[in-house]
């Protein structure tokens, strides 16, 4: 601190060091998932002792799950064609930058059940909004269809580092995609 500068309140003492727990533990959980990642670990890498991890989050558990929150942001209202555009205007996130709590999810979704738990309820929160856009009494089974479509192309670029899905722009695979998600949008999009 310097000269003239006042101390930092308390609370904004604690919610910085709680970023940066967080966000070292959203790191190493997406890096090597749940179960290699240590208190210990998450402490060293956000420069603090491992019992204050441990007084803001309980466990690790609850650190893993406040580190993977996600907020989902699919739109509703949108017509089956706009949904298939939609999802297909995803790709740049999901072949880019994902965030960190979005890869340590996935890292650890098939290993954990907590993880599961959660990657099931945010999926199911984007299959209902997408669900409400479709048309049929089958809507929300082609919303998952199309979702689980988006993560397998996500996993595939993103974990499995797949050359196919690496090699080529998001368009081409958008091209490649849209007959398919357009197929499960509902026959007035084909």
């Amino acid at each position: 601190m310097s000269v003239g500068e006042k101390p930092l309140p308390r609370a904004e003492r604690r919610r910085r060091t709680e970023g940066r727990i967080l966000g070292a533990a959203r790191d190493l959980f997406a890096e090597v998932g749940f179960e290699r990642t240590t208190i210990r670990a998450v402490a060293r890498a956000a420069e603090v002792d491992p019992a204050l991890v441990m007084q803001y989050f309980g466990n690790k558990q609850e650190l893993f799950q406040q580190a993977v929150r996600v907020t989902p942001a699919a739109p509703t209202g949108l017509d089956a064609e706009e949904v298939v555009e939609h999802l297909l205007g995803t790709l740049n996130v999901k072949m880019g930058e994902l965030p960190q709590g979005s890869l340590a999810m996935m890292r650890s979704m098939l290993t954990h059940p907590e993880a599961a738990a959660s990657a099931r309820r945010t999926l199911g929160e984007q299959i209902d909004r997408l669900a409400l856009s479709l048309p049929g009494e089958d809507a929300r089974l082609r919303a998952a269809l199309m979702t689980m479509i988006l993560v397998g192309v996500t996993v595939g670029h993103q974990l499995l580092e797949l050359d196919e899905l690496r090699g080529v722009s998001q368009e081409e695979i958008a091209r490649a995609l849209r007959p398919a998600l357009r197929a499960l949008g509902g026959p007035e999009v084909s």
